[in-house]
């Protein structure tokens, strides 16, 4: 089934991110960085409601109606976190027929996790990795995908969405998860604007759920 979306290099971009502690939005108008607005925050006890009252606050409704797409990071993070970001991403990506894209938080992190470890080898593969409380790893492969030596020229592919692994081959190269709020929103706003062909109804982003919430 076609969407008929609004697209128009001269419409901002939205992005809506959380990782296991905190959660941000991001905003940037006609793919320039310089006029980047931010916003972090640290979870509360009543994110539900808070969510929602720091979004008003964050975006008026004039450069809302004006968003030409629409990130969202789908987890592996909080749990809550990650089910409220996503149903408000899928929500307004609804109400102004704007469409969407989900991003994994291990693939906003590559990028990052790739130039300071110096992975800039043509096709090299990667993993990503958070321990979890029992035995096992959640974990996502990444590649690279040219040999540039530039870290801003780096392009990383994810090639296995994270999921749950009970332990890595010794030949293979893994790295632990590191959430980095400012860094990861500025990628996740570098990203929305690469990936424009791949942008998908609301119906069709979910959170990820790689274990059970109580886990």
């Amino acid at each position: 089934m076609k969407h008929s979306f609004k697209q128009n290099s001269n419409y901002p971009t939205l992005v809506i991110h959380s990782s296991d502690n905190s959660f941000g939005f991001g905003y940037r108008k006609k793919n320039q960085f310089k006029t980047d607005q931010l916003f972090i925050k640290k979870f509360d006890k009543d994110l539900c409601n808070n969510l929602i009252d720091d979004f008003k606050k964050f975006i008026s409704k004039d450069n809302l109606l004006r968003v030409n797409t629409i990130s969202v990071t789908i987890g592996p993070g909080n749990f809550n976190a990650s089910r409220l970001i996503v149903v408000l991403a899928r929500t307004i990506s609804q109400q102004i027929n704007c469409p969407i894209v989900g991003f994994s938080s291990f693939e906003i992190m590559a990028k990052r996790i790739a130039s300071k470890n110096n992975i800039f080898i043509n096709n090299q593969s990667f993993w990503i990795y958070k321990k979890l409380k029992r035995k096992g790893f959640i974990a996502g492969k990444y590649e690279i995908c040219h040999d540039e030596q530039k870290n801003e020229d780096l392009t990383i592919r994810e090639t296995v969405l994270p999921k749950v692994i009970k332990e890595f081959e010794s030949k293979e190269l893994f790295f632990e998860a590191d959430y980095q709020d400012k860094e990861d929103l500025i990628e996740l706003l570098d990203l929305s604007n690469k990936k424009l062909l791949n942008v998908k109804s609301w119906r069709e982003v979910l959170p990820l759920y790689p274990i059970s919430p109580i886990n």
